[in-house]
């Protein structure tokens, strides 16, 4: 067998684990996806051709093997204990006293290592001559089962240790918890609701339900990761002195930890990290349940020692709970500003997540039948920060025999239009449009933005008061507006509805792009609105076309094309666009160019970055519009890469292929060289 390709293959394997270090431990990825992707199949090629040279530690050994029958029991070499929990700051004081007290350090202040809470499943990793030998759960701190087969699937554990091998222990235990992202968790949940099975309740049942698998091939499949907090049975090397420095050490050998973590000194700044960490829950990447403190000094640890099943040096100190038991009272709709019918639940007040809750979304009919949910019922609610309250699950085994299902209206609770369903999609809608008074307020204060019609002066709450007043029902209603009924609103004086008059009286000339907008059809945003007038030209065109010519532009696939078609079907919505005209509402016509003599034709364009002036959708569409075609990666056939702020790997591979590169000036030099009127 060639030496040459058992080097290949080794190489391989040490740069695919040097990315995954970089990008699961020190979060810096080196190399795009594609790169890494293509590194991978090499080597799954090379060791299919030459499976002999397949180890277990390769890279491509996750994948899961046959299912088991059961768990085997595993002991741990010391037990995994749990920690003592406080909830309020006077909880946390007390820990922090009855340290120093046990210490005869009353006057000093103790240094803790500090690192959220992660609400996962507890493992622990056995290391052997720097290769994972085996991974265990918890279970009742004294026994778990064996899970190494499915732990070997989660491509953040590293099947084997980086760095010097004189310096890794003999037999290393590490000790941490596998999590599943908020991200991998909404797409889990996504696909099962598309394949009607069955959802997980929350990113923890989730991870465990995952690792839990008896057929590795299952767990393989989840998007699941690990963060390690410690070490347990080690032989062989001395560890560092302080369990920070601990921490440090196990990253350098490739195993993740916390990016969160920290050293903090004294009661004040655990509680300031504390009240950090819950400002920011909401925003990290996965779910925390509060934050940890250790003594971060060793000896210390050794020296303060454990009570019945938990160490005295650590202290969990929880959040607010965000689930809670409560019934459900009744089950009512909320017509939203797109016409969507949401069902929700009014409930039992509940004090969770640091508020009381009296209402929870139920999302849709579908989620009401997949999650069993009855008036009568009684439920788990959940609600993390800003995010809407929402029922998790119902207790069926608590039902009361007067419990009554939910059944969907046929009819908008609002102002009686019907209510659809699309074939495909979930949300039951009013087909009111711009006529449901539900969504009036909204709809005219998006008819009333900045880029749509763009009348100055006409705030959300003078929006509110307009429609509480009875001064308008419709955005054409905006037009038939005089200053002196302006004048006589609250907090309206007579030079400020002068001014709003003549900011109506301005937006009466427009664009068609931006009118198109403006009228909120689904899905059609800027981009699809500037398309639809640089393919269409005029609006009655738009109003005659059917799904297959809409299909036929640019970025209109099937769903979009299908609600503008409903939208134009719909005769109360062409009733308010005609008034509209007829109030003077009007924009140039947009002249349609054949794709062939657009200025752009035969180039190709790609973007990178974050661009200021317009959103990337937006430049795409102005581009297509001058008939460039724009792709997402960057080869010989490109013609400009435009680049942004923070533009990635593309910019790189443009100057090595020696692609001209725009900033955004020089995009906007080119639409400005190209602007056509009406558009």
């Amino acid at each position: 067998m060639s030496s040459t390709i058992e080097a290949r293959i080794e190489a391989l394997r040490q740069q695919i684990e040097l990315h995954n270090y970089r990008y699961y431990v020190l979060d810096e990825p080196q190399v795009p996806d594609a790169e890494y992707d293509r590194l991978m199949r090499e080597l799954q090629e090379l060791e299919a051709t030459h499976p002999l040279l397949v180890t277990p530690t390769s890279p491509t050994q996750r994948v899961g093997s046959e299912p088991l029958k059961n768990f085997g029991q595993i002991t741990h070499a010391i037990p995994m204990l749990s920690l003592d929990n406080a909830f309020d700051e006077e909880e946390l004081r007390d820990f922090d006293r009855r340290v120093r007290e046990r210490l005869e350090l009353d006057e000093a202040e103790i240094v803790y290592s500090a690192e959220p809470k992660l609400d996962g499943l507890a493992v622990s990793l056995v290391y052997r001559e720097g290769q994972l030998a085996q991974a265990a759960t918890r279970g009742d701190g004294v026994t778990g089962e064996d899970i190494t087969l499915n732990a070997r699937t989660i491509t953040s554990i590293p099947l084997r240790l980086r760095g010097d091998r004189n310096r890794i222990p003999p037999v290393l235990e590490v000790r941490g918890e596998v999590y599943m992202p908020k991200a991998g968790f909404e797409r889990l949940n996504t696909l099962a609701r598309e394949h009607g099975e069955k959802t997980f309740a929350n990113p923890r049942n989730a991870a465990a339900g995952s690792l839990r698998q008896l057929d590795p091939r299952v767990t393989a499949s989840r998007p699941l990761a690990m963060y390690c907090y410690g070490t347990g049975h080690v032989e062989g090397v001395d560890l560092p002195d302080q369990h920070s420095e601990v921490l440090g050490l196990l990253q350098e050998w490739g195993l993740p930890v916390s990016p969160e973590r920290r050293r903090v000194t004294g009661i004040a700044e655990c509680w300031e990290y504390y009240l950090e960490i819950q400002r920011r829950r909401d925003h990290l990447p996965y779910e925390i349940d509060g934050v940890v403190y250790k003594v971060d000094d060793l000896e210390l640890q050794r020296r303060l020692g454990f009570v019945s099943r938990a160490p005295r040096w650590a202290l969990a100190h929880k959040f607010p709970a965000q689930e809670e038991l409560t019934r459900v009272v009744d089950i009512e709709i909320q017509v939203g500003r797109t016409g969507a019918l949401t069902p929700v639940a009014r409930l039992e007040s509940v004090f969770v997540g640091g508020v009381t809750v009296t209402n929870a979304t139920l999302h849709n009919e579908d989620e009401v039948r997949r999650k069993d949910v009855r008036i009568g019922d009684t439920v788990i609610v959940r609600r993390a920060g800003d995010v809407i309250p929402e029922v998790v699950s119902s207790l069926p085994e608590r039902r009361p025999k007067n419990a009554r299902e939910f059944v969907m209206p046929t009819q908008c609770p609002v102002c009686g239009s019907e209510v659809v369903r699309a074939e495909g999609e979930a949300v039951a809608r009013c087909s009111g449009g711009l006529f449901c008074s539900a969504q009036r307020k909204q709809s005219i204060k998006h008819f009333a933005s900045r880029k749509a019609m763009d009348i100055e002066g006409l705030g959300d709450k003078l929006v509110d008061q307009l429609v509480d007043e009875g001064l308008i029902e419709s955005i054409a209603d905006l037009y038939r507006l005089h200053a002196e009924q302006l004048a006589s609103l609250e907090r309206m004086g007579e030079k400020s509805a002068q001014n709003l008059v003549a900011g109506i009286e301005a937006s009466k000339r427009t664009t068609l792009a931006r009118f198109l907008f403006a009228l909120g059809i689904r899905e059609v945003g800027e981009a699809t609105a500037q398309a639809l007038a640089n393919e269409l030209g005029s609006l009655e065109t738009l109003r005659e076309a059917d799904e297959e010519r809409l299909h036929e532009i640019p970025d209109i696939g099937p769903v979009v094309a299908a609600h503008i078609v409903r939208f134009f079907n719909q005769s109360h919505n062409n009733d308010v666009i005609e008034s509209l005209q007829k109030q003077g509402v009007s924009w140039p016509e947009v002249e349609v160019v054949p794709a062939e003599r657009k200025p752009l034709a035969g180039q190709t364009f790609v973007l990178t970055g974050t661009l200021e002036s317009l959103t990337r959708d937006e430049a795409k569409a102005q581009l297509q519009a001058l008939g460039a075609k724009v792709t997402g990666s960057v080869s010989k056939k490109t013609s400009f890469l435009v680049a942004g702020a923070d533009p990635g790997s593309k910019l790189a591979k443009a100057e090595k292929l020696q692609v001209q590169v725009l900033d955004e000036n020089g995009l906007n030099e080119i639409f400005r060289k190209h602007h056509r009127p009406g558009t």
